[in-house]
């Protein structure tokens, strides 16, 4: 085997790639039951991911988010989120958890960020998204290791304002049945999907 080889990880050991799985699965019930919203996990998630530089997961996760309703606002500037307004107190120590585990900073310093963050939350989220971002963190190294690719997507159609149709042909254009745009094709995944679905996320794992 060559450097050049495409070994991926998750196919090598689907026994130890389902068992990830699973601590996702049992993560994701965990921020759920802990009162977590989606769009704080995906957030998270995310974060952790842009800090690893994980191309696919940050390619997944952020779709998730978008489904979660987060906004494109918020999507832009999460990594310089300490210097906006925008996140709330919850989603701030959210981040903050989760760059100290994907950190792990000399212990002074993960000790003050993390109490800070604990103050906002319960023990039960305290917990659990700990527990998500060393999920997502799994998940990060298993796709930059196994060198997953994220496919381009087609872009969608530009919007254009409907041209009004000329005096002799205004009828029949009125009548014409209309057709409708055709949906923007979902690529195939170019690696197994290494997370279950979106709802059982749990903070995210790509």
């Amino acid at each position: 085997m060559t450097a050049s080889d495409h070994f991926y990880l998750d196919k090598a050991d689907p026994g130890s790639w389902r068992a990830l799985n699973g601590l996702s699965r049992k993560v994701a019930a965990a921020a759920e039951d802990a009162g977590l919203s989606r769009a704080l996990v995906e957030l998270l998630s995310i974060r952790v991911s842009q800090l690893n530089g994980c191309a696919y997961c940050l390619d997944l996760h952020t779709g998730y988010a978008v489904e979660a309703g987060v906004s494109a606002q918020k999507l832009a500037v999460l990594p310089a989120w300490r210097e906006t307004d925008l996140f709330d107190d919850l989603e701030r120590a959210a981040l903050a958890v989760g760059e100290a585990v994907a950190l792990l900073p000399d212990e002074e310093t993960r000790l003050a960020e993390l109490a800070v963050a604990r103050a906002e939350l319960t023990d039960e989220q305290y917990s659990a998204l700990q527990w998500t971002a060393v999920a997502i963190d799994a998940f990060n190294r298993v796709s930059v290791l196994s060198r997953h690719r994220v496919r381009p997507r087609a872009a969608a159609p530009a919007k254009r304002s409907p041209a009004r149709p000329a005096p002799e042909k205004r009828a029949s254009a009125q009548h014409a049945p209309r057709k409708r745009a055709p949906e923007t094709p979902v690529p195939e995944e170019q690696a197994p999907d290494p997370s279950p679905a979106p709802s059982t996320v749990a903070g995210g794992t790509a």
